[in-house]
C-alpha cells in the first residue's frame, strides 16, 4: 500500500498514521480525529478491527502495517491499545505507539484480569452475552455486547443522548477471546510511546485533544530511520 513523501515542519518523513478502535465500536469513533490530521497533511488510516480477539485482530492488524510503505504511527483506542502493542512487534516500520485511554498489556496478561481488576469501570456488569457461528457443524462462540439502556453510564457517559443512541444501535460485539487471548511481548518497551488518559469516548467527544496529542507524537519521530 504505497503512501506519498509526505515532510514534517522538521525536514523528516511523516508517519502514515493508522488509527485502531475498540471494541463496541467502528473507525468512525476517529473520524474527529481524522479530519483534523488530514487537515494537517497526514495520510490515516483507520481499518475495521475485528474484534475477534487479541490473537486474532493483532495478526490482521500487523498484516495491514505490512502493506504500507514508509514509517507508521500506531494509536489504539481501549481495547485497539492491546492490538496495537501485539501487532507493531513484527511490524518493523512502526515507529512509535499512542495509546488513548487504551489497555496496554505486558506480556502475559489478558485484558480479563486487568478489566477485573478495574475499581472504576462498570462495563462489565453491562455486557449482554450472544453467539456466533464459529466453524463447521454448528459451532459457535462467545461475543458480548452492551445492553443498549446502559451504554451511556458503561461507556459513553460524555456524549450527547442522540449521540449514545446511535452508538447503542450500531455497537459492534466483542468476541469473548478478546478477554482471554495472553498478550505477548509488548511493543512499548521498544518503541516511543504516548498515552492520552481519559474517562469518557475521549476522540469522540474531544477529538482536538487527541489530535494534538497524536500531532506531537507524529512530529517527534518524524525522520525516524526504522
Amino acid at each position: 500500500m504505497p503512501t506519498t513523501d509526505q515532510r514534517s515542519p522538521q525536514g523528516g518523513v511523516k508517519p502514515t498514521i493508522v488509527l485502531v478502535h475498540g471494541a463496541f465500536a467502528d473507525a468512525s469513533s476517529w473520524n474527529g480525529v481524522i479530519g483534523r490530521l488530514q487537515q494537517e497533511g497526514y495520510t490515516v488510516i483507520a481499518p475495521a478491527n475485528p474484534l475477534r480477539g487479541v490473537t486474532a485482530d493483532s495478526a490482521y492488524t500487523a498484516s495491514l502495517l505490512g502493506q504500507i510503505d514508509g514509517p507508521v504511527l500506531l494509536g489504539g483506542h481501549s481495547y485497539g491499545g492491546a492490538v496495537i502493542t501485539n501487532a507493531a512487534t513484527s511490524a518493523p516500520n512502526v515507529v512509535g505507539l499512542v495509546y488513548v485511554a487504551a489497555f496496554a498489556p505486558d506480556e502475559g496478561e489478558n485484558l480479563g484480569d486487568l478489566s477485573a481488576g478495574s475499581k472504576d469501570s462498570v462495563l462489565n456488569s453491562a455486557l449482554v452475552q450472544y453467539t456466533y457461528p464459529a466453524g463447521p457443524g454448528g459451532q459457535t462462540s462467545v461475543e458480548f455486547a452492551i445492553n443498549p439502556p446502559k451504554t451511556k453510564e458503561a461507556f459513553a457517559g460524555d456524549l450527547p443522548d442522540h449521540q449514545i443512541a446511535l452508538i447503542a444501535a450500531t455497537q459492534r460485539p466483542i468476541a469473548a477471546a478478546a478477554f482471554s487471548d495472553v498478550s505477548g511481548p509488548p511493543a512499548w518497551r521498544r518503541l516511543p510511546s504516548w498515552a492520552v488518559v481519559a474517562t469518557g469516548v475521549i476522540m469522540i467527544s474531544q477529538p482536538q485533544a487527541v489530535t494534538d496529542h497524536i500531532l506531537k507524537a507524529a512530529r517527534a519521530v518524524a525522520g525516524s530511520p526504522r
